[in-house]
């Protein structure tokens, strides 16, 4: 069967802009609303969206754009937080709907269509940021809350620059878990289901990302101590 077709230019949200001493803060957690919770947002979808999915297992790949449209912010915003570059998470964007409209007759409804996407999402990611061999220049302006910092008390752009380093320097198990969760908000359940692995698992990998960026960013924590 011929694979659907989604827009040839995903047309997503943009993403969070460069950071400034007046813009720290990437928007919170988004799925597909910034406030809306995953799971509260699958029950209200999950009526319609089980119907698309069948209809387009189907053969109906008129579908295809509702199912893309329920799901391009949330894979987007994925994608982006791997790539860094709007480009390369557009192409991404685009890898991971193509994918998954492809091989939509596997699957099964054990996990939330959200979570699948992001599974798939997360592998395209992974897996091209390799072929490139470029783990990005990271445009992600990332959360205060990471470095356990005041309402009061921004993010100095050199701390801004060591922590993207941080990040980016640690293993990729570690730095996948801390993404999903600390950037993106999926529970350690969800990240089990999207990388194949147990939820202690990405606690335990979660804790060591923690412990591994604080040990690189001891010598900030002197300064603010100072």
């Amino acid at each position: 069967a011929a694979i659907p077709l989604v827009p040839a230019n995903p047309q997503p949200s943009p993403p969070p802009p460069h950071p400034s001493p007046c813009n720290h803060s990437p928007p919170r957690r988004v799925h597909k609303s910034a406030t809306e919770h995953p799971a509260r947002e699958r029950r209200r979808n999950s009526v319609t969206e089980s119907q698309l999915i069948q209809r387009l297992k189907d053969g109906d790949h008129g579908v295809a754009r509702s199912l893309y449209d329920l799901h391009v912010d949330r894979v987007f915003r994925l994608c982006y937080r791997f790539a860094g570059d709007y480009d390369l998470a557009q192409d991404f964007t685009q890898e991971t709907f193509v994918r998954a409209f492809s091989k939509i007759a596997t699957f099964r409804g054990e996990a939330a269509f959200g979570t699948w996407i992001s599974a798939i999402a997360t592998s395209v990611s992974l897996n091209e940021l390799r072929r490139i061999k470029r783990f990005r220049t990271r445009e992600v302006p990332l959360d205060d809350q990471l470095m356990g910092a005041s309402a009061a008390t921004r993010i100095e752009p050199d701390l801004r620059e060591d922590l993207h380093r941080a990040i980016d320097d640690l293993p990729e198990g570690y730095r996948t878990v801390f993404l999903l969760h600390d950037l993106e908000g999926y529970t350690h359940e969800e990240i089990g289901e999207i990388l194949g692995i147990k939820a202690g698992t990405s606690k335990s990998q979660l804790f060591r990302a923690r412990g591994r960026l604080r040990e690189k960013l001891a010598v900030h924590a002197k300064e603010w101590a100072s």
